[in-house]
């Protein structure tokens, strides 16, 4: 059980696979707005901070109706199962209690979510584990339910690094691109115009999530939105030193790249659209781009508009799995995606997520690949 993951593509021996276990609710506060605000701006505005505070609190517990969370469960369950079915050694980490206590900072407290986008908090760099630091205060501690795992790969030789924690404090955040109306990227969106001051103010703070690193041998390119992103990025190339070439790109998305672009095989991207080509460093602009049809939205569940928050676009089932250079984790439902890779000769496997637009993760995002054949090479 030794460390070994550079990509996203070479065969797949060992994986993570996150827990949707007592998924109850989220917690919406400042740290949850921000984060989310490209898919939620245009939802309930009149709910969206400030207006909360405006309320009388400043946070608001966002209760998920039992059935969605039960799906949810049995199609992440239904995952591990498919991938244990695939050859592929499967992981997973700590379930979260039903009854969890709340967690807290410098100034905050937060209910916990589970463990299951865990591509989020973590970023596998060959024999390394990285802990990323966190945007949203309620997942503040989600990788201690990873821990048993992670300390079974220390164990057997694995590097386990943390990057700095942020105090997430409101002063903690980069607001400047939200306010910045040329930014097409969540807009229009609610101006956050009031953060509160706190004796714990440190000032701006590195915020970077493992799922905004796209992983290419010895590349990284690493999309940067702002300037926690920023900071971020500081400290990996210390970091890494000479290990590795990174490559910002910037603002291809409000934060993680894995819905915007996925390397399939060398050579290939999953894009969802051309422009993207554009953004990239110039010498991956000659790869070939799959650009999937535009997303049916008759492949999505219905929700209220009151009732049911949604976290992410209709572009969330690019966010696919790929088991070796040939073979690739699709949602069933997805069927444009599906008969787009069928033509390009891949083998799909589709797997069924009803409700990911609801939880704000696809089949990448679930999971954080910890064994793969493929080394440091330079691909470019």
């Amino acid at each position: 059980m030794r460390l070994h993951s550079y990509d996203d593509f070479t065969p797949l021996r060992e994986i993570i696979v996150g827990s949707a276990a007592n998924y109850l609710s989220h917690d919406r506060d400042i740290s949850f707005e921000l984060f989310h605000h490209e898919n939620i701006s245009g939802f309930r505005s009149d709910w969206a901070y400030p207006r909360l505070a405006q309320a009388g609190g400043r946070t608001e517990n966002w209760v998920i109706k039992q059935r969605y969370a039960e799906e949810l469960h049995e199609d992440v369950e239904a995952l591990a199962v498919c991938l244990a079915s695939l050859g592929v050694t499967v992981h997973r980490p700590l379930p979260l209690p039903p009854d969890a206590d709340p967690i807290a900072g410098l100034g905050w407290t937060a209910a916990p979510t589970p463990a299951l986008n865990i591509r989020d908090n973590t970023l596998i760099l060959g024999d390394e584990i990285i802990e990323t630091p966190p945007a949203i205060r309620s997942r503040y501690l989600e990788t201690r339910l990873l821990t048993p795992v992670f300390r079974r790969y220390w164990e057997a030789g694995a590097r386990w690094t943390t990057m700095p924690r942020p105090t997430l404090t409101d002063a903690s955040f980069d607001l400047s691109y939200m306010r910045d109306a040329s930014t097409t990227l969540g807009g229009p969106t609610e101006p956050i115009a009031d953060p509160q001051p706190s004796a714990y103010d440190v000032g701006l703070e590195m915020m970077l999530d493992g799922a905004q690193v796209l992983r290419l041998g010895r590349d990284l390119v690493v999309n940067v939105a702002q300037h926690n992103h920023e900071q971020g990025v500081h400290w990996l190339e210390r970091h890494l030193q000479d290990r590795y070439r990174i490559h910002r790109v910037w603002r291809m998305a409000d934060n993680h790249i894995d819905s915007m672009l996925l390397a399939l095989k060398p050579g290939v991207f999953l894009a969802r659209h051309d422009g993207i080509r554009d953004l990239m460093p110039e010498r991956l602009r000659s790869w070939r781009y799959i650009v999937p049809p535009e997303p049916d939205p008759g492949a999505f569940p219905v929700y209220d508009d009151y009732e049911d928050l949604m976290l992410t676009g209709p572009y969330i089932d690019l966010n696919v799995l790929s088991v070796d250079e040939n073979t690739v984790l699709v949602n069933e439902q997805c069927t444009g995606l599906i008969k787009t890779l069928e033509a390009e000769r891949f083998t799909v496997v589709p797997v069924r997520h009803r409700h990911r637009r609801l939880f704000g993760g696809g089949f990448h995002c679930f999971t954080l690949d910890t064994v793969r054949t493929g080394g440091r090479e330079d691909y470019l």
